[in-house]
């Protein structure tokens, strides 16, 4: 059987070396090569033509998420594995959205990572339990408890620092309602205050600083 070729991407040298040797361990992986950021990793991908990339998402000079992008505007059919410590929904949507294969934290038993690798190199997706858990909520958030498109507004008024006498004004509404609509958001993101409702509607990708 053909080695599964293997590119590593860290910018921690002990953790390369710690990798590279588990899958050294095993003749179905075969590692063809190393690389400390995202820019060394896009270059390496034009030449070496790994079958899996397995790769972190915080990273010096390219982080993972814009190397998975350039990656796969470079292979289209390249199957990428994150590998990170980083579990936030945005961590996990931005690498899903750029195009990863999988999502795995470096917490993974060995026998879950080789079989991982396996099933990526196949082109199946991979997600660890906490990951695949925070992606089925955060759909089931966004289908169930979705804001409109009237509470957004206000909430990205509330982001630039608008009071809601001044919201009420611009959108030609009463301060009353205005009041209402928030209390609206703060029960879907299941938050308390306007802070908290601005933060996790950033992180959820509903609205933009």
């Amino acid at each position: 059987m053909t080695p599964i070729r293997v590119l590593i991407v860290d910018d921690h040298p002990i953790l390369r070396a710690g990798l590279l040797g588990l899958l050294a361990s095993q003749p179905e992986f075969t590692v063809i090569g190393e690389a400390a950021n995202g820019r060394e990793a896009v270059a390496l991908v034009r030449h070496a033509l790994p079958d899996v990339v397995l790769i972190d998402l915080r990273m010096p000079e390219m982080d993972g998420v814009s190397a998975i992008r350039e990656m796969r505007a470079l292979t289209p059919d390249l199957h990428i594995l994150v590998l990170t410590t980083y579990d936030s929904d945005a961590d996990i949507l931005r690498a899903v959205e750029a195009g990863a294969t999988g999502y795995l934290l470096k917490e993974t038993p060995r026998e879950e990572l080789f079989a991982a690798i396996r099933a990526t190199a196949r082109g199946q997706s991979v997600l660890s339990p906490t990951v695949a858990s925070r992606l089925v909520n955060r759909t089931r958030n966004s289908i169930e408890r979705a804001l409109s498109a009237r509470e957004i507004e206000v909430l990205q008024l509330v982001a630039r620092g608008t009071s809601n006498k001044l919201i009420a004004r611009e959108l030609s509404i009463s301060e009353a309602t205005v009041k209402t609509h928030l209390l609206h958001v703060f029960e879907k993101l299941n938050v308390d205050d306007r802070t908290a409702a601005v933060t996790t509607a950033v992180e959820r990708g509903i609205i933009r600083l």
